[in-house]
């Protein structure tokens, strides 16, 4: 070879193998099969992680969103029916969209009834499968073996993660984290060979995560660090030596054109985010400005990314509702929490040359948790643990493989390094286990909960109604008395006290309290409905009447109040009326078990024996437990039989 072109070869070797070094110490050879190794790593992943979450089997419903997702939900537990399944991309229930997820749950009805534990194993082994993709898909881009487990294993044994597993409702993190990361791998094959049929599967995949949880509406913004990082689309060792000699005209294209080519999976999450906030929008769970003003909204977001950070290395205290800090947050959490952001984001991109993946992992953790953070404030929660289950993945990332770096750099013996991984993964799994245990049931959770928060006001509502649930009058009122001490016109605990007080017999007081739920809120109508049920108990079926009929007014597309409204109007001897207004009450919700045995009474009292029966029995049907119902249809086929 030529002098001249012999030192040409050697400096592009020089300067390719700069670059590579200048990338990070992970190797991003071509991919190649599983070796033995990977599918025992893979083998492993899936045995503790199951062995850790099989204890769910034994768990029940929680009383907070999974009547309201599954047990109460009656196009939901009666399984996959047509019209459950056109119900599911149609319906804003639960201030949320997300057909995909409400199928799951309606396959779950389907299979295993109302056995809390078999749902629950689901999500469990959808946890498992994640725990899987993700290994898969690091081990795939990165080609670093044992960095890539222990992000796998962080991921699986983390307790932040038991909130999305542990609870029934929360299928939704589970589900559309499968879908995430099956579109991740998928854009990693359309990446290595573009085509039309692979960025098809990118899209697809991505619109079935959308379709489970909102959550994925970042994605095409992580697809881009990826591009970065470990992909190399965007600045690898190829590109940044094309890159050398070129303008910024030129260097600003390849990103422009990576931009470009994520235009239609842009368009998804964007059409994803405007449904979603329509969706909140409509249940009412969108805070104003007036509610949270922007200030502490800003302020709550930083100081809850802060605390994510504390609780991922010490995840102590953890609980199923933190409330919103609506008085203010102190000025030293929000400085103090903003110089920590600040300078993990400067130290991370001072990085970004020789350890890209500090930088990728940070900005994973920043802005996944950006429609989660508060900005736009969902609820009453200041955070989640279930926000975490996407974010961590980032955080674990850069922790993993900046441990591998500086394992490498400071020559830690393996087995050292082993062992370290292997007692931290050990104390997650005793923490993750405890976790585990505390989302047994209703009461041990929010007694929990009570424990390790401040004065928490949802969570002693939803004790006070669990106790209620299950006949402990004493014990409810207890806590629904806490509710008011917090908060003296707590709407809820003003008509769940009342409720229990009729439960007890003490009528007078009930209607005491509904009074002033009414004068609390005069326009929310469950206090109206709850007044007149106690009136009819003390004999004033008028009285009772004309307060059925402003909750009807209040809420003129509520189903189970126009029933209610219609049995008003049985005990008042307007039947033809009661009839009417029932027959529009199940032209509303065909699947109303109250609404059937009410228009079964109506036509038992008015001597349409024959025809109630039907009516009955399509009630006991949708609720067995149905007393009333069975009783009146009894005295429908007596007098059917003394006719004969």
């Amino acid at each position: 070879m030529p002098p001249k072109y012999k030192r040409t070869a050697q400096k592009r070797k020089a300067r390719s193998s700069t670059a590579a070094k200048g990338r990070s110490a992970v190797p991003l050879t071509h991919f190649t099969a599983f070796g033995r190794p990977d599918l025992l790593i893979l083998l492993g992943l899936a045995v503790v992680t199951f062995a850790i979450y099989a204890q769910v089997i034994g768990h029940q419903f929680i009383t907070l969103d999974d009547p309201t997702y599954i047990q109460e939900n009656p196009m939901v537990n009666r399984g996959v029916t047509l019209r459950g399944l056109a119900w599911a991309f149609t319906t804003f229930h639960a201030t949320n969209w997300h057909p995909l997820t409400w199928i799951s749950h309606m396959i779950d009805c389907q299979f295993f009834g109302m056995n809390a534990g078999r749902h629950l194993l689901v999500n469990a082994l959808i946890h498992v499968a994640n725990t899987l993709l993700l290994f898969w898909f690091l081990l795939r881009t990165t080609r670093a073996r044992w960095p890539s487990a222990l992000v796998a294993a962080l991921f699986a044994l983390h307790p932040l993660h038991v909130e999305s597993v542990a609870w029934a409702s929360e299928r939704k993190d589970t589900l559309c984290t499968f879908f995430g990361l099956l579109s991740l791998i998928a854009y990693t094959r359309y990446a290595k060979a573009p085509s039309i049929s692979r960025y098809a599967w990118v899209a697809i995949t991505l619109a079935l995560g959308l379709l489970a949880k909102p959550m994925l509406v970042t994605w095409p913004l992580v697809m881009l660090l990826l591009d970065y990082w470990p992909l190399g689309r965007l600045g690898g060792p190829r590109v940044k030596e094309h890159r050398r000699g070129a303008s910024h005209r030129e260097a600003a294209t390849g990103i422009a054109s990576l931009v470009w080519e994520k235009i239609p999976l842009f368009a998804l999450v964007a059409a994803s985010a405007v449904i979603t906030f329509l969706a909140q929008s409509h249940g009412g769970a969108v805070r104003t400005f007036t509610d949270a003003p922007i200030v502490l909204r800003l302020s709550n977001a930083f100081v809850s990314y802060a605390k994510y950070l504390l609780l991922t290395f010490w995840p102590n205290d953890l609980a199923v509702y933190y409330p919103f800090a609506w008085a203010g947050i102190p000025a030293w959490q929000i400085i103090g929490a903003a110089f920590v952001l600040i300078g993990i984001t400067a130290f991370c991109f001072s990085q970004r040359k020789i350890r890209p993946y500090l930088i990728v992992g940070w900005l994973w953790f920043l802005g996944t948790l950006v429609p989660v953070i508060g900005l736009v404030q969902v609820g009453g929660q200041t955070m989640a643990d279930r926000y975490f289950y996407i974010p961590s993945i980032g955080l674990f990332v850069a922790l993993a493989f900046g441990l591998a770096d500086v394992a490498k750099s400071w020559r830690v013996a393996p087995a050292l390094s082993a062992t370290i991984a292997g007692g931290t993964l050990l104390v997650l799994t005793t923490l993750a286990n405890a976790q585990i245990q505390r989302w047994h049931d209703s009461f041990t959770l929010f007694e929990h909960t009570l424990a390790v928060t401040p004065p928490n006001l949802r969570i002693e509502n939803s004790l006070a109604l669990a106790m209620g649930a299950s006949g402990k009058y004493d014990e409810a009122a207890a806590h629904f008395e806490k509710t008011l001490q917090i908060d003296p016109n707590f709407y809820d605990g003003l008509v769940g006290m009342g409720v229990t007080r009729a439960l007890q017999g003490r009528i007078p007081e009930a209607i005491g309290y509904f009074q002033t739920a009414i004068r609390s809120q005069p326009d929310a109508p469950k206090a109206h409905v709850q007044l007149a049920l106690a009136l009819w108990k003390q004999k004033e079926d008028q009285a009772a009447l004309e307060e059925m009929r402003r909750a009807s007014q209040l809420a003129p597309n509520d189903a189970d109040i126009l029933a209610d409204l219609g049995l008003a109007l049985e005990l008042v001897g307007r039947i033809p009326e009661a009839i009417e207004q029932l027959h529009e009450a199940l032209r509303m919700n065909p699947n109303s078990a109250e609404a059937h045995s009410n228009l079964g009474l109506a036509l038992l009292t008015s001597g349409k024996a024959r025809e109630s029966i039907p009516e009955f029995e399509v009630a006991l049907r949708l609720k067995p437990e149905l007393k009333g119902a069975a009783d009146n249809l009894q005295r429908a086929q007596s007098q059917l039989s003394s006719q004969r």
